[in-house]
């Protein structure tokens, strides 16, 4: 008996040291300018540091708030590619101490023998997003910025989606997210983009998942001289362009957690 204990004992430990929930972006820096994430005035108080892995590759990164159940950000090289076919959405196993390739739902109940409760604990599940009628489950590291199979179904994770208007999704906000963005990167070699959402003051399933006030996005490009910077910002059904200084003075103000810096040297060279 005390040699199975401690057999139970030795697997557990096994067990949790396959989780890449931790406190930095050290398993996938190469998804910010110069290896180098946000500071910490966007870091909530029960964060995650997700590196986002689907069939043993790193696709993006997400800072993710556990007690609102939606990310702050996904960070990601922009790639940009077909749209893909309807995906299942996955949930992140790391966030409830296992292994850490992102998995369905029903593929976690019925290989672990868990259940919503436990999945849904720190992050959202599909139930939150049913019966929905102006709210979508909006990618903050979207399917189309990314060019191979497995990056873009790896964007299909509930940890990299927030409830999002339906009409700024499908009009206003895709038009900046596309059109202006493959405008603005024309002469970049790599381009670092970082998408937020600041929480708003309502919520969905009975108050388990954020609705966010605000959604943002800011880019890097590299080009071979230089760099250049710009930046969005929603507001309900509004999108406005900005400068990476103006986006980060807003942000600041918005957080309310001191001066927010997104890129390396504001995206210097």
């Amino acid at each position: 008996m005390l040699w199975l204990l401690l057999l139970q004992v030795s697997a557990s430990c096994l067990w949790l040291g396959h989780s890449e929930v931790v406190t930095s972006f050290e398993k996938c820096p190469q998804f910010f300018y110069e290896e180098t994430p946000p500071n910490e005035a966007l870091t909530p108080q029960n964060a995650a540091w997700i590196c986002q892995r689907y069939n043993n590759q790193y696709h993006f990164a997400t800072l993710y708030d556990k007690s609102m159940r939606i990310p702050v950000y996904s960070a990601y090289i922009y790639q940009p590619g077909p749209l893909p076919s309807n995906e299942s959405w996955f949930v992140e196993p790391q966030l409830i101490t296992l292994p850490n390739n992102m998995k369905t739902e029903d593929f976690l109940e019925h290989n672990y023998t868990i259940g919503p409760q436990q999945i849904g604990q720190n992050q959202a599940i599909s139930e939150d997003y049913t019966n929905l009628n102006e709210l979508v489950p909006g990618h903050l590291c979207p399917s189309g910025h990314q060019n191979t199979d497995d990056s873009k179904s790896a964007t299909f994770t509930l940890t990299n989606a927030v409830p999002m208007n339906r009409t700024l999704s499908n009009n206003a906000w895709e038009f900046y997210e596309n059109q202006m963005m493959a405008e603005k990167m024309e002469s970049c070699t790599t381009t670092y983009v970082i998408k937020g959402a600041v929480p708003g003051n309502s919520s969905i399933a009975n108050g388990r998942v954020n609705v966010p006030s605000h959604i943002w996005l800011a880019a890097c490009c590299q080009t071979s001289t230089t760099t250049k910077a710009w930046a969005f910002i929603a507001e309900e059904n509004h999108v406005q362009l900005l400068t990476l200084k103006e986006l980060e003075a807003e942000l600041s103000q918005l957080y309310g957690r001191g001066n927010v810096s997104l890129f390396y040297r504001d995206c210097a060279c």
